[in-house]
């Protein structure tokens, strides 16, 4: 988590806010994988699963993608819950951001490998009574248009 928050700082600043944590946004348990390279990973037997469906895998000694997708949706609903009608920054990583992206679009998990998000890049999504509304994916630039003044 210490990334996303030297991420947030300079968000944080600009905006006059302080930067807060909230477990529920936290990356992956990768149990005994943490730390282990991609490369190494991908030639292991599992890693078929992980990538075709990740909604059918737990990290050895660490957490499931389904249960990573709930805790990071959850924490974005009591988020918005406690902000109504307001603006709320999450930073966090990749394959957290892309489940939650998932859950709002109502694609299943087992594709939120096709989505793509880059390091400090921008995904918007405007939270209404009915549903979710997925406004921007890894975009990179200026904000204008959307978030409310």
């Amino acid at each position: 988590m210490e990334r996303a928050r030297e991420t947030a700082a300079p968000i944080a600043r600009a905006l006059g806010l302080r930067v807060r944590t909230a477990r529920g946004l936290n990356e992956c348990d990768f149990g005994r994988w943490t730390g282990r390279r991609l490369r190494d990973l991908s030639r292991l037997k599992a890693w078929r699963t992980v990538q075709r469906q990740p909604s059918q895998f737990r990290f050895p000694g660490g957490e499931s993608f389904a249960e990573m997708q709930a805790r990071m949706t959850g924490q974005v609903a009591d988020l918005v819950a406690a902000h109504p009608g307001g603006t709320i920054v999450c930073v966090s990583h990749a394959d957290t951001i892309k489940a939650a992206l998932a859950s709002s679009l109502g694609t299943p998990l087992d594709l939120f490998q096709r989505l793509t998000v880059g390091t400090c890049s921008i995904s918007a999504v405007l939270h209404t009574d009915d549903h979710p509304i997925v406004l921007a994916v890894n975009a990179h630039g200026p904000l204008t248009g959307l978030v409310r003044s």
